[in-house]
């Protein structure tokens, strides 16, 4: 059998060829990058729908003269220019992660490999491949020895597919095991890899429960608006009998606060600040909702070697067996090191302690593959030799392999070196197997994994420890890191296959050893079965299945490109411990913007209901003859309003700190508080402007104070909802609560904002009667509250944030 067929002009491109290719332009030419260009940004956040309808509204505030009233359209600027910095800062930290993060493929010009970006190859490039290598453009196979290629990614067959010479090779698949090259014979858009590179890295807000219920709440607001809208336009313009000007300003004011215009922006700028902050601690985001899956997430699959310990090992002892020798063995391990194109972490442990090998040529091959759990190599007169696990290659009654195991149970990392009596090529190696030695690898766990074993434990995540090393070994890791039932792993290939069975034994047991690729892929799926949202870790080959199928992947930056690509989040300090932090991330951006989602849709509901209120009671005066009701506030007043019971507040509480796991139902118990407050706060604003209106000819003056008798009343209580979204208390949020209630003291009394804002509170009585009207409010609304905490059994504060949301 030959093992490595090697096609014509092996050596490559010349240079002249590549830059000839370059010349004509039958290059790689993809980006390196798939987030959205700077003039994209500007577009997509300057041209919403929310800045066309407050557009609209402020063309017709300027038409009435009036200026000072248009003032809200500086939430247009605001709107754009707080999405447009956040989202290029967002994306300048996601093209240089994604720079870091790229893989670079082998090619060979001139008969000499190097490493070139993705965007250098060129059509008829030879690339190189070995094990975890992803097949980064189309192409025809020109080497191959043993070459297994999984099309996964492309087929959902989950099997790895032999390649031959002449076999075609796609982008997006990677290499299970072996060795070779192909030729590119599609490149740049041309190539499978042009599409899963746009669908990687992106700054979008793509499907998640906390972008869905916000649309499902935006649609249901759409629905109230144009009915509240006709409404109040009819009753301003042809009920209220003010003339043209002050009938335009008050539907103007009326349609201003109906529109949420600040909580898609809260939601980008929260989800992009997470993306920065994650970033500057070398996480890789490459979709915005796994920031929030992550923080949904209550099991964490962890691979054994890579997450919970380092990649690194480093030869510990090599104890002979049997008749072996220690020189032969040594021979024969830094034979077989030296030989590897691709030495894995065990090899390249052995590669450093042998590093002079003794120069036999190799007659035939067996690469290791995670399902034989062995590789080998044939020496002709000097034997053939395998290197792998000792419970697979030995008898498992056999004092070899008790020994293997008490040093794996101390957690050492340990391999059997053995002779067998055939090529390791042979349809049915390895045949019969005769130990040499066992070669003992110190594997170190990393010094952070205990701690963020820890915080996970205290935010009730649970741990899978899944590996494909051996489960004494994995226990033993577990064992020292302190994980509940590390001490009881669990061997994988005594795991049952059904599905509900195997779910029954990943509830109670946690760690598990000798875990198959295929395995890890059913053991997410059998968690996912019983409810869980599942996150799973990892940065070898044999992960891809299983990153893939979980809820949120998690991959190591110095993985495999196979493994960085399926993920959604690169840990690209390869730290197991950067977990946590975006956890916290994700919990920070739901409870947020759930907070925030609170204040700005009680803004929409009691904006709603007081303009139907008013046009009902508009439109009715004049059917029944009574004196004809316009609605109560100025722009300029629903501005201040949102100022400080809105605006500003929501900034800082978006941004503030919330550990607790985010639940589902966000829809639910946004609305459960906003319908309630928005109901209490419009009703008790309309009977406050009732007692003090006194009809559309009364005097200026007399109007600026109905409008203020009002505007007391709704600023009372809405930041008492304030005050409720807000808890639980700290010193900052108690600060924060404080500084509103000054500001609107300072507007209400200072002349100059008295005059400039047609504030007017010197008639005591209407000053008297709205706070009266505003403590009623605030404490409808606090009852309220309690009684929809104990309806649903839920803790007396509105948002996820618990305790744990102080911190």
């Amino acid at each position: 059998m030959s093992i490595t067929v090697q096609a014509s002009g092996a050596i490559g491109l010349t240079a002249a060829e590549v830059e000839q290719r370059r010349r004509d332009g039958r290059t790689n030419d993809v980006p390196d990058r798939a987030s959205r260009s700077v003039r994209d940004i500007v577009r997509a956040n300057i041209f919403t729908r929310i800045n066309a309808i407050l557009g609209v509204l402020f063309l017709l505030v300027l038409a009435t003269g009036s200026i000072v009233d248009g003032m809200f359209g500086l939430l247009i600027v605001a709107n754009s220019a707080v999405g447009i910095i956040q989202e290029i800062r967002a994306k300048r930290t996601l093209d240089q992660l994604a720079i870091v993060s790229q893989a670079k493929p082998t090619v060979r010009r001139d008969g000499k490999a190097q490493e070139v970006a993705p965007q250098e190859i060129v059509l008829d490039d030879l690339i190189e491949l070995g094990p975890g290598d992803q097949i980064v453009v189309d192409g025809v196979v020109e080497e191959s020895a043993l070459l297994e290629v999984d099309e996964s990614l492309l087929t959902g067959e989950a099997d790895p597919i032999d390649k031959a010479v002449g076999a075609t090779v796609m982008s997006g698949s990677y290499v299970v095991s072996g060795s070779g090259s192909y030729r590119a014979t599609k490149v740049g858009k041309d190539a499978y890899a042009a599409k899963l590179a746009d669908e990687a890295s992106k700054f979008t807000l793509v499907h998640s429960e906390l972008r869905t219920g916000i649309d499902r709440i935006l649609k249901f607001i759409t629905y109230l608006l144009i009915p509240a809208g006709l409404l109040i336009i009819y009753n301003q313009l042809f009920s209220s009998g003010e003339s043209w000007r002050p009938a335009l300003t008050g539907m103007v004011a009326a349609l201003v606060p109906m529109v949420p215009e600040g909580l898609v922006l809260m939601t980008s700028i929260a989800f992009a600040v997470g993306v920065v902050r994650l970033g500057r601690r070398q996480c890789l985001v490459q979709e915005l909702p796994a920031i929030e899956g992550l923080a949904r997430v209550d099991v964490v699959c962890a691979d054994k070697t890579g997450t919970l310990t380092e990649n690194g090992m480093r030869l510990s002892e090599i104890r002979p067996l049997g008749h072996g020798e220690q020189d032969a063995a040594r021979s024969a391990l830094a034979a077989m090191a030296a030989a590897d194109p691709r030495p894995n972490a065990s090899v390249q442990a052995i590669r450093e302690a042998l590093p002079e090998g003794p120069g036999w040529a190799h007659t035939a091959i067996a690469p290791f593959s995670s399902a034989k759990k062995w590789s080998g190599y044939s020496y002709g007169e000097h034997g053939n030799w395998l290197l792998g696990a000792p419970d697979v290659l030995l008898d498992p009654a056999s004092e070899d392999a008790r020994v293997a195991e008490r040093l794996g149970a101390s957690g050492l990392r340990v391999l059997l070196l053995a002779a067998s009596d055939r090529p390791v090529d042979a349809a049915d190696a390895p045949g019969v197997v005769t130990p040499a030695a066992l070669v003992v690898l110190e594997q170190k766990v990393r010094p952070d994994a205990r701690e963020t074993l820890e915080y996970f434990a205290e935010q009730n995540v649970s741990i899978k420890v899944i590996s494909g090393d051996n489960a004494v070994s994995v226990g033993a890791v577990a064992s020292s890191l302190h994980l509940p039932g590390g001490d009881h792993p669990v061997d994988a290939r005594e795991l049952p296959e059904a599905e509900s069975e195997l779910a029954d034994v990943l509830e109670r047991k946690t760690t598990f050893g000798r875990v198959r690729p295929d395995q890890k892929r059913a053991m997410v799926g059998a968690l996912q079965s019983r409810g869980h949202t599942v996150a799973m870790t990892g940065d070898g080959v044999n992960d891809v299945l299983a990153l893939k199928d979980s809820d949120i992947g998690v991959a190591m930056g110095s993985g495999s490109p196979a493994t960085r690509a399926v993920a959604q989040i690169v840990l690209l300090d390869n730290k197991f411990a950067t977990l946590p932090y975006v956890v916290g991330e994700g919990r920070r951006v739901i409870g947020n913007i759930e907070r925030v989602s609170n204040l700005f849709l009680t803004k929409t509901v009691y904006s709603v209901l007081l303009a139907f209120m008013v046009g009902v009671a508009g439109v009715g005066s004049k059917m029944f003859g009574y004196d004809p009701l316009g609605y109560p506030f100025l722009p300029r007043h629903v501005t201040i309003a949102a100022w400080f019971t809105i605006g500003i507040p929501a900034f800082i509480l978006s941004l503030a700190p919330n550990n607790e796991r985010a639940r589902s139902g966000f829809v639910g118990r946004v609305m459960r508080l906003a319908i309630p407050s928005g109901v209490v706060i419009g009703a008790c604003t309309f009977v406050s402007y009732l007692y003090a209106y006194a009809g559309p000819h009364a005097t200026e003056t007399e109007k600026v104070q109905a409008s203020t008798t009002a505007l007391i009343t709704l600023i009372m209580i809405a930041v008492w909802v304030l005050a409720i979204v807000a808890r639980p208390f700290v010193w900052w949020k108690y600060v924060l609560i404080g500084a509103s209630v000054a500001a609107y003291v300072f507007l209400f009394t200072v002349p100059f904002t008295r005059h400039f804002f047609k504030l007017d509170p010197s008639d005591i009585a209407l000053t008297t009667f709205a706070v009266l009207c505003g403590a009623v409010g605030i404490v409808l609304v606090e009852i309220a509250f309690w009684v929809s905490a104990r309806i649903t059994g839920t803790e007396a504060h509105p948002t996820p944030g618990g305790p744990a949301a102080a911190r």
